[in-house]
């Protein structure tokens, strides 16, 4: 195997592992629908169920076609890392960015398939304003894409090399 899928694998392996062991603690520690206060009027750590996506998107009990969706999308999602990886320049921060992102949309993906949501227990608010629970697999999502784009950045622009008329 490729060193560079050896890195994104083994980073992908460790958000995983990482992501199921904080989520097994939320649920063994703290109740369903509970909250703990770390920070008060700043951070507690909940046990809440996301079955959308980011930040609460399709997080309806009413429907059921939202697993479905977000099932395929990991599908794609994994396809697009493992083919962009193969094209890729040699890049440590774009490989470290890439298992990034694949170990959090499997994190999350193991949540799906075992409970038809997501595990969230990370609860940051200011009164009454609340920003989304999440957890490690959204945090290893955010810092993968930072990471991509910022390799992505960072490399030089293409040169166009069509013959300059004369």
């Amino acid at each position: 195997m490729r060193p560079r899928f050896v890195m994104v694998f083994s980073i992908a392996a460790a958000v995983i592992g990482l992501d199921q062991l904080t989520k097994l603690w939320a649920v063994t520690a703290i109740p369903e629908h509970h909250s703990v206060p770390v920070v008060a009027g700043f951070f507690d750590l909940v046990n809440v169920r996301n079955r959308g996506a980011a930040f609460g998107f399709l997080n309806r009990s009413d429907i059921e076609w939202q697993f479905w969706l977000f099932l395929v999308a990991t599908v794609l999602a994994v396809w697009a890392i493992v083919s962009l990886t193969r094209a890729a320049q040699e890049d440590k921060v774009l490989f470290t960015g890439f298992g990034c992102i694949l170990g959090g949309a499997l994190g999350n993906l193991v949540d799906r398939v075992r409970f038809r949501a997501v595990i969230d227990f990370l609860d940051f608010y200011v009164g009454d304003w609340h920003w989304p629970a999440f957890n490690v697999a959204d945090i290893a999502i955010c810092v993968g894409a930072f990471l991509a784009f910022i390799a992505m950045y960072r490399q030089p622009a293409p040169r166009n090399s069509a013959p300059k008329a004369r």
